[in-house]
């Protein structure tokens, strides 16, 4: 079994390790052989206000990563970005649910957050799948969003907003 908990600075070649896999950064904003430097300066100090990273993790192994960023815009503050990953031999485990509903709660139950929104590229199945079970629904298509594999990519923006 895992546990979700709030990233550490031992976690951090981990968490390199992790978007280092293909799928992943085939599947997010990362790039190919991401450097040390480059995650611990995202995670090495204290995180920046409204940044916040959680972990799932088995022992002392990193499962996933979710990094949940509440927008510094006064006009803005009621809003979060949210972007994850999952170790390949981790899936279809419920990793990626289990962060997502303590993604969740941090920002619904203790951070004020009444939207959290995110991309997904338009051909991650599984990743709109658990996104639309959690209340997430797709405002928009953007054509060519990204360059990956070669060639550009669409990505819907998707959020979900709280219902008081």
């Amino acid at each position: 079994m895992y546990s979700i908990r709030h990233s550490e600075k031992q976690d951090i070649e981990q968490i390199r390790q992790l978007y280092a896999e293909p799928s992943n950064y085939s599947a997010t904003l990362q790039g190919p052989f991401p450097s040390i430097e480059l995650w611990e300066s995202r995670l090495g100090q204290a995180a920046p206000a409204g940044v916040m990273s959680l972990v799932a993790v088995q022992g002392e192994e990193i499962l996933g990563q979710l990094g949940l960023h509440i927008e510094q815009n006064p006009r803005r503050k009621h809003a979060a970005h949210i972007g994850m990953a999952v170790k390949t031999t981790a899936r279809r485990q419920g990793v990626a649910d289990a962060l997502m509903q303590a993604a969740i709660e941090i920002a619904e139950q203790w951070q004020a957050i009444s939207r959290i929104e995110l991309s997904v590229y338009t051909d991650n199945l599984a990743a709109l799948a658990l996104y639309e079970k959690h209340g997430f629904i797709k405002e928009g298509l953007c054509k060519n969003y990204a360059f990956r594999n070669g060639q550009f990519a669409d990505v819907y923006i998707m959020a979900r907003c709280k219902t008081t």
